[in-house]
């Protein structure tokens, strides 16, 4: 964070530290001259405590999570209870909320800002909005190196080129470029939010050690590309729907990021035939019996598109588009395959 300006602001916001814990860390309480809270993310627990009043220990506003060794400022809380990601927007929050009038011993009140902690569907929704296209990004780049050049029509994807990585082990804050997918419901709302962190020169993912991960609400939404009529097709990974969306580019798509999620991704109501996208590993096949079953209890068609290989981004890298429309041109219905490869007679 530039340097005069975050201390000055954290300054400020140490004179009001219980209105700021009171606002952003909602799931704590005032225990003495501390707010105690689960973590900087306002979990509920005890294990962080943020000093309210200057003492020889420090100034306020300081704070320590005792159970990861974590601390901070109230900037840091702002950031991480919203889930933002860049300076200019948690100093623009800050100034917001030093404006607001405040009443430091009063017990909680509704407040006009509602805090977004980290992962929920308003953190997503800020994370997409700070987001650009992907044209001429990093995620381009990305994308065409796993042989994904079919790039119209995926608005879906954004490119955020300092994405904030937490490592699993409590290790420090790193910032990685990232490809971030909105995750919209059947109303097209955004839900939530997919990263994949991507290497700076975008020949691949970030050397890290959960380079994808999802936040919001996931469960039965999707990263949609078109808009379903009575056919759709629907997969796991987005990767792996992108190439299948190479072969049939007018075919509206989905990946629900997982397995799980696919089992139980929600069917438009206008859908009549639904193509389900296969990846040849069990959690896949699981995923394909449960959404069958599904389909065909609501009145849904439910056919099964299945690769050579592993999934449909290896038979594009390592088949070609050619053969990857060869593969699945037998398993479409007539009229689907007229209509959606045609382009390809």
């Amino acid at each position: 964070m530039p340097g005069h300006d975050a201390a000055d602001l954290a300054h400020r916001l140490g004179e009001h530290a219980e209105a700021v814990c009171r606002h952003y860390l909602s799931n704590g309480r005032r225990s003495g001259n501390y707010w105690t809270v689960g973590d900087v993310r306002n979990a509920s627990g005890r294990s962080m405590f943020v000093r309210l009043r200057d003492s020889p220990k420090g100034p306020p506003g300081k704070w320590t999570d005792a159970a990861t060794g974590e601390h901070g400022d109230l900037l840091d809380v702002i950031r991480e209870s919203l889930g933002l990601v860049d300076f200019r927007d948690i100093a623009d929050e800050a100034r917001s909320f030093l404006a607001m009038p405040r009443a430091e011993t009063e017990p909680r009140q509704e407040r006009t800002r509602v805090p977004a902690p980290t992962g929920s569907t308003e953190a997503s929704r800020r994370l997409v909005a700070m987001s650009k296209p992907i044209i001429a990004t990093l995620v381009e780049t990305y994308l065409r190196g796993r042989a994904i050049a079919t790039l119209h029509g995926t608005g879906a994807l954004r490119f955020h080129p300092h994405c904030y990585y937490r490592p699993d082990d409590y290790g420090p804050t790193e910032t990685w470029p990232a490809m971030i997918a909105a995750v919209t419901d059947l109303d097209g709302r955004l839900t939530g939010a997919h990263r994949t962190w991507l290497a700076p020169d975008g020949s691949g993912k970030a050397p890290v050690d959960t380079p994808r991960r999802a936040m919001g609400d996931l469960l039965g939404h999707a990263v949609r590309f078109g808009v379903p009529g009575s056919v759709m097709a629907a997969g796991e990974g987005i990767e792996t729907t992108l190439s299948l969306r190479c072969a049939m580019p007018d075919m509206a798509m989905a990946a629900a990021l997982s397995a799980a999620h696919l089992a139980a991704i929600l069917f438009p109501p206008t859908l009549e035939r639904l193509y389900v996208i296969r990846d040849n590993d069990p959690a896949g096949d699981g995923a394909r019996d449960s959404l069958i079953q599904r389909a065909t209890d609501a009145g849904i068609e439910a056919i099964v598109l299945s690769p050579a290989m592993e999934d449909f981004n290896d038979d594009l890298r390592h088949l070609g588009l050619t053969a990857l429309r060869a593969t699945i041109a037998d398993q479409l219905m007539r009229r689907d395959r007229f209509r959606y490869l045609k382009q390809a007679a």
